[in-house]
């Protein structure tokens, strides 16, 4: 096969895998509208937001202007998702004129859920993490790589400073996320740590809720090692030394802001887990 068509049908499998997260989204974001619908009428809420989907729009522009996408493409993927909620909630099509007097009509087939302080109902409309894992495969590896080594500068800023790291210099460790299917290599170089194309010498493989809970300090390495919710394979000397200096790493020493993300976000994943596995 010629190169170009190689390319072709490399470069078109990629547009597909981006069609379908695409879809996962448009799902996903189906499922919190129909958590919307019933919060609602219980919330004292009408049922269109003129307000709200001025806001939406005027986001969804500023995010489109970073991106390079056309101002009236990014008008018109919003207006259709809008569109399907109102249809989804069989809201009024234009804005102000909410259906009966207002007030939202629940979805047909929607169940009312039995109590209002419970999560549980609420999680399960959440897709699963693997559920994601073609969009994240999309993305660009450079974008991947990127958010990484700017969240990692900013968690391990303390023990990069102190050379507590030095230990990855030349070193390869490797985490892999198995329900989003993704996996970084880690060394460092110049000073600070850095996500590589390489084989790595060890790896820890977990979920990604169970790394987020280690990253949170939500869970220990040790009970999650002893669960085998992480799991260490390769050299186990490296994969020992980076996981003892997690242990050792001064929490306080993280930015309040990025650690009250981590706990924050952690407990919402490890809840949406719970959910998920009740039923």
């Amino acid at each position: 096969m010629p190169p170009e068509r190689f390319a072709l049908a490399r470069t078109r499998a990629a547009i597909d895998a981006v069609d379908d997260g695409l879809l996962l989204l448009l799902a996903a974001r189906r499922r919190l509208v129909r958590a919307v619908a019933w919060l609602k009428p219980r919330a004292g809420v009408a049922g269109r937001d003129p307000q709200r989907e001025r806001a939406v729009h005027a986001r969804a522009q500023r995010l489109a202007h970073r991106l390079d996408v056309p101002a009236d493409t990014a008008a018109r993927l919003l207006d259709l998702v809008i569109d399907d909620a109102c249809a989804q909630q069989r809201l009024a099509s234009d804005a102000g004129q909410g259906g009966q007097g207002g007030t939202p009509v629940m979805l047909a087939g929607m169940s009312p859920m039995p109590d209002a302080t419970r999560a549980d109902p609420m999680l399960r409309l959440l897709p699963p993490p693997r559920r994601l894992a073609p969009l994240l495969r999309a993305l660009p590896a450079r974008w991947q790589h990127a958010l990484l080594e700017r969240a990692m500068a900013r968690v391990l800023a303390a023990p990069l400073a102190d050379g507590a790291l030095d230990f990855m210099r030349g070193r390869r460790l490797g985490i892999a996320v198995s329900d989003l299917e993704l996996c970084w290599v880690l060394t460092l170089r110049d000073g600070r740590l850095m996500v590589i194309d390489d084989t790595p010498e060890a790896c820890v493989r977990g979920s990604a809720t169970d790394l987020l809970l280690l990253a949170s300090r939500l869970e220990d390495a040790d009970t999650l090692f002893f669960q085998r919710e992480l799991v260490l394979t390769g050299d186990t000397e490296l994969g020992l030394t980076a996981r003892n200096l997690l242990d050792r790493l001064p929490w306080e020493s993280v930015p309040l802001g990025l650690r009250i993300a981590l706990n924050r976000g952690a407990r919402f994943a490890r809840a949406a887990r719970a959910a998920h596995r009740r039923h």
